[in-house]
């Protein structure tokens, strides 16, 4: 049986902050995850702002992290060497009930401390960027972009480094505390059975379930609801016309309907709505939603045409919220005698992304003020990175490939990703050996043709790499198998050899290497 000092219950990025906060100290830290890799709930399912802080409550624990987050960013992007651009946003209007409800919560940015904000018409808008729509806007410079799934994943490697451990492929089930040792015994389902692992410390980042590890650990089963909203990804043919967030005028509860928002790689993100939903991972999306999205896209992005779509996705926000009035609620971060040695987390959903570290360090600043645990005196905040071969000029690619020679070798087509590159990403330090793994670390199969190309090559990499069968290759999550048998069967055991090579005889004059290539895999019965 494993023993912790403490136990960090999910790995997305408030739970991955946390584990960085904590491995400045002499502890021994241990992170559970029922997925198998950082990030899978809603932390990589968001637009990927880096939000200003002028739409929360002042004084609210939101309001607060959201400005300290925000500030801190540039820092933090430069340490963890993630891509981040500090953009800007319009916040656009169309009638003077939407001006009102702009200058209401301008109002309440400077309460809570965003500096720079300012109102601007039409013609400012065209100067900031000719394809946003609106009559009127409120400019916000210190809003940004970043990719929350590689911010999510940064996170967790430097608190890997510093001496983190991550535990995937773990759903906690229970936890109960020894009186005798003090100690908690955290019980998690395993695809090989149950493990219980032992802690002094207990902290809850578990996301959407985690009003259910609050409850396991003493405190209230808070209520909570699914916001759920859809999304558009467009691809980079599209990204070109926008470089700004255009997001419409709040409600009058603060919240936005429909924005457009370019990503840090040249994408577009149109999205999302908001419904909501009961089901945890309810990640569906529906035609009903996507009509809806593109309608009101156009209102933002004028440039808005479906020839442009490549992906959709969903993502859920959990809120905390009164269970009499339904009253959307704070961020809560609570530790209290009657639950000792545990920090419980509950309804942290956007902005999330934001105020992961200012969350955490208030989550740490609890273990250390009552254990008061030696620094790591090897702490290193540097997360040090390679710069990615479609960045690079003529100059830097000749010497990366004739350092390692895999540099010239491109597997991913869309976002020319070399075979060098995806090698290093399935030996990254977190162990994660998921197709979507390597995805999420190089972009590759994210581009217009979504891994027609690219996947059957990763999976094979993945089975050369780690000595893996087929069927043990996944995509993503722990049952989601990329082969479960055989495929043309009739040619892997000779019945169609005739057909094989009388289309190899074909090719002969006229196939590609890449297509040869296939058709060798095809003959050697690799395509499984």
């Amino acid at each position: 049986m494993e023993t912790y000092d403490v136990m960090v219950i999910g790995a997305g990025v408030v739970g991955s902050a946390v584990a960085r906060e904590l491995s400045r100290y002499q502890l021994r830290i241990g992170v559970l995850e029922k997925e198998l890799d950082v990030g899978c709930g809603n932390s990589s399912r968001n637009t990927g702002m880096l939000h200003a802080g002028f739409t929360y409550k002042p004084g609210s624990l939101k309001a607060e992290c959201a400005v300290e987050g925000n500030r801190e960013f540039d820092q933090v992007a430069k340490e963890l060497g993630i891509p981040f651009s500090r953009t800007g946003k319009l916040v656009v209007g169309f009638t003077e009930h939407d001006r009102e409800n702009i200058e209401k919560y301008k109002a309440i940015g400077e309460r809570n401390g965003v500096k720079g904000m300012r109102m601007i018409d039409k013609e400012d808008i065209a100067r900031i960027d000719p394809n946003a729509g609106g009559e009127f806007a409120m400019f916000v410079p210190s809003s940004g972009i970043l990719d929350p799934m590689q911010y999510t994943i940064a996170l967790a490697e430097n608190a890997c480094m510093n001496g983190a451990r991550f535990h995937f492929g773990n759903r906690v089930t229970s936890i109960r505390r020894d009186r005798a040792s003090s100690l908690y015994q955290v019980v998690a389902a395993t695809a090989q059975g149950t493990c219980t692992y032992q802690t002094r410390w207990v902290i809850n980042c578990a996301g959407m379930y985690a009003s259910v590890v609050s409850a396991m650990l003493g405190y209230p089963d808070y209520p909570v609801k699914g916001f759920k909203g859809e999304y558009y990804v467009l691809d980079k043919k599209a990204g070109a016309f926008l470089h700004v967030p255009v997001y419409p005028a709040p409600n009058d509860k603060g919240g936005f309907s429909t924005h457009a928002t370019p990503t840090i790689d040249g994408n577009m993100l149109v999205g999302p709505d908001s419904y909501l939903t009961e089901g945890l991972e309810d990640y569906k999306v529906t035609k009903e939603h996507m009509d809806g999205l593109f309608a009101d896209g156009r209102k933002m992005f004028r440039q808005m045409q479906r020839d442009y779509f490549i992906r959709n996705f969903a993502g859920i926000r959990w809120k905390r919220v009164d269970p009499e009035t339904g009253e959307v609620l704070d961020f809560l971060l609570e530790a209290d005698d009657a639950h000792p040695n545990t920090v419980n987390l509950v309804g942290i959903e956007s902005p999330g992304i934001t105020c992961a570290l200012p969350l955490a360090r208030r989550a740490v600043a609890k273990l250390v003020e009552k254990e008061k645990p030696k620094p790591n005196l090897h702490f290193d905040p540097v997360r040090k990175t390679k710069k990615r071969f479609l960045e690079m000029d003529e100059a830097e690619r000749a010497a990366a490939i004739a350092a390692d020679p895999r540099y010239g070798e491109i597997v991913c087509r869309c976002e020319t990703v070399t075979r060098a590159e995806i090698l290093a990403a399935i030996h990254n330090p977190l162990g994660v050996h998921t197709v979507t793994g390597i995805k999420n670390r190089t972009r590759a199969t994210m581009g217009r043709c979504q891994g027609g190309y690219c996947q059957t090559r990763i999976a094979q990499m993945l089975q050369e790499e780690l000595g893996l069968t087929p069927g043990q290759v996944r995509y993503s999550k722990p049952d989601s198998w990329m082969f479960t048998g055989r495929v043309r069967e009739d040619v892997v055991n000779g019945a169609g050899k005739e057909a094989a090579q009388a289309i190899r005889a074909g090719m002969t004059a006229v196939g590609t290497d890449d297509q040869m290539a296939d058709l060798a895999s095809f003959d050697e019965g690799r395509w499984d």
